[in-house]
């Protein structure tokens, strides 16, 4: 069960990142209630040509349609275009698609270990649980992280520099066309044996500040959330704090009706049972 056993321990961090923000305020709730924008160190500086086809984009489906002809000249993400392996067979080059479509079928699998370890890197925020719980880097669970999240499998096609421009592209699209006014969304989360989570705070009976993994999923459906736990949880999201949500791309490969990919930490939630 993701997420479980948060009250043993405050979680694994480090004081590095790529947003030039302390890591520790980054996972912190006080953050989450009063967020500032996010931006990865020379991403948009380094990709101008990007952001220029994305200001002419004329809404959503377009800008997708302009970052994903981007990513598929620069990284050779159409299927047709493989690398040539050894012994004269073909494989596909690693992408993020791929990430986030094996994060779909189980997060806690090598895809999302890559996935987590992105958001370390770039955040400076640990993952919590991965197969098991991570209470500290000397740990069995935290080598098999690090064996997951380096695997050559998925590194080799600048996994996480892909990673960088989804990020750096969400954003765009949240404040030019998804949510422009906007910096929180109200989303949800279904969990189970909440009270095995890592409750940091319960001010109510149905309040809570609760501690989440690096990278979680919620869901702008309230009904989809319930079908995948016993308790909701319900959260005011930072924008600010989204990888990736389904209607971002038109071709998405997130199975989920609304669902979003978000960097975690604690968050303050209402808790109700179903």
């Amino acid at each position: 069960m993701e997420d479980a056993g948060y009250r043993k321990r405050r979680g694994i961090g480090h004081s590095t990142n790529f947003v030039g923000r302390p890591s520790e305020w980054l996972a912190s709730c006080a953050f989450n209630e009063a967020p500032v924008p996010l931006h990865l160190w020379g991403v948009r500086e380094m990709n101008p040509s990007l952001f220029s086809m994305l200001e002419r984009a004329g809404d959503l489906a377009e800008a997708g349609e302009a970052f994903s002809c981007y990513m598929m000249a620069m990284f050779g993400l159409d299927p047709e275009q493989r690398d040539m392996a050894s012994g004269g067979k073909r494989r596909y080059r690693s992408s993020f698609r791929r990430l986030i479509e094996g994060w779909g079928f189980d997060s806690n699998g090598p895809e999302g270990a890559v996935l987590k370890g992105w958001v370390e890197s770039r955040f400076g925020v640990c993952p919590s649980f991965h197969k098991e719980i991570i209470e500290q880097v000397s740990s069995r669970a935290w080598a098999a992280y690090v064996e997951e999240k380096m695997s050559s499998r998925f590194h080799n096609n600048a996994i996480w520099v892909q990673l960088d421009l989804l990020f750096e592209f969400c954003q765009w699209a949240i404040g030019r066309f998804a949510f422009p006014s906007e910096t929180h969304l109200t989303l949800f989360r279904g969990v189970n044996a909440f009270d095995a989570h890592w409750i940091v705070e319960r001010t109510a009976r149905h309040e809570a500040v609760i501690g989440l993994n690096n990278l979680v999923s919620f869901s702008s459906d309230r009904g989809v959330a319930g079908c995948f736990g016993d308790t909701i949880l319900t959260a005011r999201v930072p924008v600010s704090k989204i990888l990736f949500f389904n209607s971002l791309l038109s071709s998405h490969p997130l199975k989920g009706e609304g669902e979003y990919l978000v960097i975690g930490g604690e968050f303050r939630v209402r808790v109700d049972y179903v």
